[in-house]
């Protein structure tokens, strides 16, 4: 009966009696009376209403009875003990004013019935100042409170909460002795899922995150490339040194700067947890790289991490042009970048790729071409910026570290490298890329010294001619890229370039020709672990068939003239004698003369020359408006426009002409714009920016201008001109390397016609000369970089002094060094080529032009078989690719 008095606080209810009169039970109830008394009462004092209408009572009863509509009764207010509480579904509940036993006729009695009531709660945070504070429930944990009243407040547990209490026992004060006496043991729910044989865990020692160790990409996907298998490439540690160190005796470091994992003496445990993990090409380039490719970029991979030799982590890509070094290079940069062996974390951070200034571009370019746009953003300096601008670019880009590098690449010029080495000298790289890398032949050049002060741990150097001229350049390029893995210089050329030098020479003795192949192969043994080459042969596979042509050109009657009388000449005649003093002067002077008069001065640099001028010919500054070039005063002129003729009429190839003078170029525009034939030019005065459009409009199919002018020490690395399948390369360079640059510029990947290069050489003159060192220096490197040993001998270094000698009367003067066995006296060749080697002209094919029935008539490129009914050309070297 206590218990109603508690009954509807939180609503309308209704006070229902039951037949029994004892214990009340509450009812929800719709009451209209702004009142409700709820109170424990005797059954025996209730007085029955018999009918509805007398409910409700009447306001003279209003407080002298209690109504309830179940049992139809009314209780007198002196039998009961009351708590009044006030209903009022119109305004906000409030807390009631104190209850206690009241008086009928009082008028505080009145007043706590007509109050309105509001229920207890947080919302009313004021208390009134009269009242005291309301004072928590106690709450009494004894076991023995089964009962249904409580003891200390009349609180009682329901079934389910007792059962709720049952199932989480509130936790029970031990005594000191028996807690500090038992083991600690992890507080949990429910121990039975505790499992006691496990140990329990160390105080103060919170294990990290539990990566899964996985490798970027699939090692078992479908273009899978697995540069690193640690289950086959990982070397085992050498554990001797590691015990030496540790039986060491050294002294005790103190505690405080001690870690945590060193007190406990778990430190090597957490160190050696994480297995290592598969390094995996991306699947983008994976999907494109083809076999010889997949075998560069492994080569690579190996090398520059130490796989191959952990003291040398450089090395040198020394394919052949057209190849793709690019995409390989990029491949390997893009996995240092992302990827290693530990899991999560990248073998480098940063990049440089030094390249020449034309090449800028076109490696920001391929970089996007071949990972996508926004998968890396490359630092490329093309010169649009300002000293001081540059200056503080780089030093940002020296200073970001971890995830502050937001472009990890950078990509710039050998020359601006040189120039700004000061912001970078400080900066640890990961890897450098030196494209067109025989820039780096000269160890005494500033270029040179600057690129080897620079911290990079690993360099690769990207170069189809690793030798030019001789093996101090070769030993140049392997001492940068590993340095002293060779030894000093002095002792290179001590030991491996002259003993290879006199094997080489045609008037060496059997024993140097020994003592050089013993220097080759060892040196060979040494650097072919750090250098890798393959031929044009591979591409066979993949490109177009190339006919590549020596095209030997007479001398025009007026070009004969001027040419004996130079060398005829008192100052030549001094020079040989070993009395002048500018032999290069002369050498230049011969040079421009073959390819045409107008490149010379001829009152200036031909004294006397004016009686064989003919009857047309006038010198520049009295031409006028005379623009019309005079072909016929030059035989590889003359050869040239007959070719360009015939492309325009019975074609629809483009052309690209190259020569080592810009004067040459300058004939060439002239030719063109008055026979108007459109041409693109490219030399040394076009801006870096403005060559790769000039490139990108020549390459398109629709484009008008057929005839690309191309300088060969601008445009001849790199440039990429598979618009065209015509190349002409006018006149050799002393270096092999530049003309062989030049003549890979169209037979390349994306090429889809079949590629037809000449070679012009002006017959008997310099020039073959010229052609003929190329082919002692290109022997050179086919032995010590190809490991080629069917190479014969041809020239002796005695014979390269005869360059001011002409020998009019032959056909070919090269050819005739050779004494080829497989042609007659005549030139005829009789016995078909063997397997053609690129670097030996002797074995290729030869043909003489002796009439429209003779030789010549039976080669297969048109523009060659129409020389038959002219003089212009005397001979033809012919090569073919597969």
């Amino acid at each position: 009966m206590a218990n109603a008095a508690n009954v509807g606080t939180g609503g309308p209810f209704v006070c229902r009696i039951s037949a029994g009169g004892a214990s009340p039970v509450t009812e929800p109830r719709h009451v209209n009376a702004r009142w409700l008394v709820a109170s424990a009462f005797s059954s025996a004092t209730a007085t029955s209403y018999n009918s509805d209408a007398q409910w409700p009572p009447n306001s003279g009863n209003l407080f002298g009875c209690v109504p309830d509509v179940s049992q139809r009764c009314c209780i007198p207010l002196n039998m009961i003990r009351t708590k009044f509480i006030s209903v009022d579904h119109d305004k906000e509940n409030v807390p009631p004013a104190k209850a206690g036993r009241l008086s009928v006729n009082s008028p505080a009695a009145l007043d706590r019935l007509i109050k309105p009531f509001k229920c207890p709660g947080s919302a009313n945070a004021r208390k009134s100042k009269g009242e005291p504070a309301r004072k928590r429930r106690k709450v009494n944990y004894a076991e023995e409170s089964a009962g249904n009243e409580d003891t200390s407040g009349g609180f009682s547990l329901d079934p389910e909460s007792r059962a709720l209490k049952d199932r989480y026992p509130v936790f029970k004060v031990k005594d000191k002795e028996s807690t500090f006496r038992s083991r600690f043991s992890v507080p949990l729910i429910n121990k039975n899922t505790f499992d006691p044989s496990r140990p329990a865990p160390s105080l103060g020692m919170r294990r990290g995150v539990g990566f899964v160790n996985k490798p970027l990409h699939d090692p078992s996907g479908e273009f899978a490339i697995v540069l690193y298998d640690p289950t086959i490439d990982d070397k085992p540690q050498d554990r001797s040194e590691e015990k030496k160190a540790e039986d060491k005796p050294t002294l005790d470091t103190p505690l405080m700067h001690k870690s945590l994992a060193e007190i406990l003496g778990i430190k090597k445990q957490i160190e050696g947890e994480r297995p290592k993990v598969p390094v995996v090409i991306d699947p983008r380039l994976a999907k494109v790289l083809r076999p010889h490719q997949v075998e560069g970029v492994k080569f690579l991979y190996r090398c520059t991490t130490g796989l191959v030799d952990e003291k040398a982590k450089g090395c040198i890509m020394a394919d052949e042009m057209g190849l793709g070094k690019t995409l390989q290079c990029i491949t390997l940069m893009w996995t240092l970048l992302k990827q290693s062996p530990e899991a999560g974390k990248s073998t480098i951070q940063k990049c440089i790729i030094a390249c020449p200034a034309s090449l800028v571009k076109n490696w920001a370019n391929e970089l996007v071409k071949w990972l996508g746009e926004g998968a890396i953003t490359p630092f490329a300096i093309d010169g649009k910026a300002t000293k001081e601008e540059l200056t503080m670019q780089l030093k940002q880009w020296a200073m970001a570290t971890g995830r502050a590098v937001a472009r990890p690449v950078l990509i710039v010029s050998y020359e601006s490298l040189r120039l700004n080495i000061n912001e970078l000298k400080d900066v640890k790289l990961g890897l450098m890329l030196c494209d067109e890398g025989h820039r780096l032949k000269n160890a005494d050049s500033e270029t040179y010294m600057a690129l080897t002060s620079l911290n990079v741990e690993r360099r690769v150097i990207l170069s189809g001619t690793p030798i030019q001229n001789d093996l101090t350049e070769y030993y140049a390029l392997l001492d940068f890229a590993n340095p002293g893995y060779l030894g000093t210089k002095a002792d290179f050329r001590k030991r491996f370039e002259l003993p290879i030098l006199r094997g080489r020479d045609a008037a060496g003795s059997d024993s140097d020709k020994q003592k050089g192949e013993q220097a080759n192969a060892e040196l060979g043994s040494l650097v072919r672990k750090f250098i890798i080459r393959r031929t044009n042969d591979i591409l066979s596979k993949y490109l177009p068939v190339k006919y590549e042509h020596v095209v030997f050109c007479n001398l025009a009657p007026f070009q004969k003239d001027l040419y004996n009388h130079f060398i005829q000449s008192p100052d030549i005649k001094s020079l040989l004698r070993g009395k002048g003093s500018q032999p290069l002067k002369a050498i230049g002077i011969l040079k421009k003369l073959c390819n045409h008069p107008d490149l010379l001065d001829l009152e200036k640099d031909l004294p006397g020359s004016e009686k064989f001028w003919p009857e047309d010919y006038a010198p520049k500054e009295a031409r006028g408006r005379d623009r019309d070039v005079k072909s016929w005063h030059s035989g590889k002129f003359a050869v040239l426009e007959r070719m360009l003729a015939r492309i325009r009429q019975d074609t629809n190839d483009k052309i690209v002409l190259i020569s080592n003078y810009t004067q040459t170029l300058d004939v060439f525009e002239k030719l063109c714009r008055a026979r108007n034939y459109g041409c693109l030019r490219l030399d040394g005065t076009m801006n870096v920016n403005k060559r790769q459009k000039l490139v990108d409009k020549f390459n398109n199919p629709d484009g008008e201008e057929f005839v690309f002018l191309l300088s060969s020490k601008a445009g001849g690395c790199g440039i990429n001109l598979i618009g065209a399948n015509r190349l002409v390369l006018f006149d050799p360079d002393w270096n092999p390397a530049a003309d062989q640059q030049a003549l890979a510029r169209v037979w390349r990947d994306g090429q889809k016609k079949d590629c037809f290069v000449y070679r012009f050489m002006s017959t008997g003159t310099i020039e073959e000369k010229v052609f003929q060192r190329q082919s002692h220096k290109q022997a050179l490197s086919s032995t010590v970089v190809d490991s080629a040993e069917d190479v014969e001998r041809h020239f002796t270094l005695d014979s390269l002094r005869e360059l001011f000698q002409f020998k009019p009367d032959t056909t070919s003067d090269t050819h005739d060094t050779f004494k080829c066995k497989r042609c007659k006296p005549d030139g005829t060749q009789t016995i078909k080529a063997p397997a053609m080697l690129y670097g030996d002209t002797s074995s290729w094919n030869h043909f003489v032009n002796s009439g429209e029935k003779g030789p010549l008539n039976r080669i297969q490129d048109l523009l060659l078989r129409q020389e038959t009914t002219e003089n212009a050309v005397s001979a033809v070297f012919q090569y073919i690719s597969h």
